[in-house]
């Protein structure tokens, strides 16, 4: 009994929405059933099966009807006209996406969504994609961190990018690389930043000067900062006195707080100075004992308590 019940519950969400009114104008989801060169039937849940027409799927020029687009599919469609002549209901997937898709990358644009396009062509200024089946514009300037010469070099790349402005009434939707780029690499320089040990000896090139600090280029795409006061031993009114671009220069790592990396040469200066006894001693004995002193007279010398 329980299981003839729920037959008859399903049956009855059916009939009802095979009696919902449907409009010209409508946007509709419906289910592929079957694809041809030509055209594609869907099923609406209604008394009468969709049509849509493979010139009306979509405004991208390489959209291909049998590739794209599989039975089982859900797509929606908006309703051209009900009776298309031979009792099917004529859809448009294009028109469908002048609404739906808006409203889609006017939300990814206000989330801040990665998405994923494939360039289609180079125009002035740019390149060409597709997203929910609207027409796309990338500025060159966006394209790359980089300088880029030319844009049909991008032509066939798979790009990730996010939606910067999303205009419906002008058509205007343009999508930007260069962001997600920038992050990417600012990750990858943080990790390789976590990655250094304070104390450790690093040698790098001067690569510009200010009056508060040196910084210096230390590879792998690092660059780390000398403050003026960790230059040399000696006070000094900037760094410029004593160093200049291009140099090669040795320097210990302090910290790497906050992603800077702190660098300082004077500490190296510091580790490099040899004790006051220690000098002291030296110096007598270069002065003033010979090859032949004796360990007894090296030990009546010092002073121990």
């Amino acid at each position: 009994m329980d299981e003839r019940k729920e037959t008859m519950d399903d049956y009855k969400a059916e009939l009802e929405a095979s009696f919902r009114k449907l409009s010209e104008g409508d946007i509709v989801t419906a289910t592929v059933i079957a694809v041809s060169e030509d055209e594609a039937s869907l099923d609406l849940k209604y008394y009468a099966p969709g049509i849509i027409k493979a010139n009306e799927l979509s405004d991208d020029p390489d959209y291909s009807i049998m590739e794209n687009l599989h039975p089982g599919d859900e797509i929606s469609a908006s309703i051209v006209s009900m009776d298309d002549g031979n009792g099917n209901i004529l859809l448009s997937k294009k028109e469908a996406n002048q609404t739906l898709g808006w409203e889609k990358v006017k939300d990814a644009m206000e989330h801040q969504t990665i998405l994923n396009v494939h360039v289609k062509e180079a125009v002035n200024a740019g390149v060409i994609t597709y997203v929910e089946g609207l027409r796309a514009f990338i500025p060159v300037s966006q394209l790359s961190l980089d300088y880029v010469e030319d844009a049909s070099t991008w032509v066939g790349k798979d790009l990730e990018v996010r939606v910067i402005t999303a205009d419906a009434e002008k058509k205007k939707l343009v999508l930007s690389a260069k962001g997600i780029l920038k992050e990417r690499e600012e990750e990858a320089r943080n990790h390789r930043i976590a990655m250094l040990t304070p104390g450790t000896i690093v040698e790098g090139v001067v690569e510009s000067l200010t009056n508060y600090g040196a910084f210096v280029n230390i590879g792998d795409g690092l660059t780390g900062m000398v403050h003026v006061s960790q230059v040399c031993q000696r006070r000094i009114g900037k760094p410029g006195e004593v160093l200049k671009i291009g140099q090669k220069v040795r320097a210990k790592l302090l910290n790497t707080k906050d992603n800077r990396i702190a660098l300082s040469m004077r500490a190296l200066e510091e580790s490099a100075e040899p004790s006051a006894e220690g000098s002291k001693m030296a110096k007598e004995y270069s002065s003033h004992e010979t090859a032949s002193t004796s360990l007894g007279d090296l030990i009546a010398k010092l002073n121990l308590k």
